[in-house]
């Protein structure tokens, strides 16, 4: 943390302790583009808040491995990516244009019923209609990537929680 930054940013598969009042996870595509990384870019405009944020992109990660129960790496991510979003006071879920991303579905169905979840929706997602059709059922609004302000909605709903948890917005 530098002396603007009160985040702490916790990258899979790290587990240290937590520092911040609120924490935050950020699930959603994956896929590496030519840009920036969103999760990048809404880390940095909410650093200055004193949050714990869950990344759980993992730098180290290799594509070869197994998706196998039995294998070590892939199983500790799984793992870490379900405890850090059971642990998660608010889910940042984004679902971008170049993958369908599976995984990503199952963290937004596994956390959508919670009230604590904001989703973000790019127009070209080939999953969109899904994604809006449960968020509607659920009474979740469904932000658009190319219009709607994604880091705005986070800020705004992390200094609601923070206000009535006594901290500093």
């Amino acid at each position: 943390m530098t002396a603007t930054t009160q985040a702490q940013l916790i990258q899979a598969p790290a587990r240290p302790a937590i520092t911040g009042k609120i924490t935050v996870f950020l699930a959603g595509t994956t896929t590496r583009t030519n840009g920036p990384d969103w999760r990048d870019t809404l880390f940095q405009s909410i650093s200055r808040l004193p949050i714990t944020v869950f990344n759980p992109l993992r730098t180290d990660w290799d594509s070869s491995w197994q998706e196998d129960i039995e294998f070590a790496p892939f199983r500790e991510q799984v793992e870490w990516e379900f405890d850090m979003l059971n642990r998660a006071d608010l889910v940042v879920v984004y679902f971008g244009p170049q993958t369908d991303a599976p995984i990503s579905l199952l963290e937004f169905g596994l956390s959508a019923r919670s009230g604590r979840i904001i989703v973000c929706c790019h127009k070209d997602y080939k999953k969109r209609g899904n994604v809006k059709i449960v968020s509607q059922r659920l009474g979740l609004r469904v932000l658009d990537a190319e219009s709607d302000d994604l880091a705005g909605e986070v800020k705004q709903r992390l200094g609601g929680m923070l206000s009535t948890r006594g901290g500093v917005v």
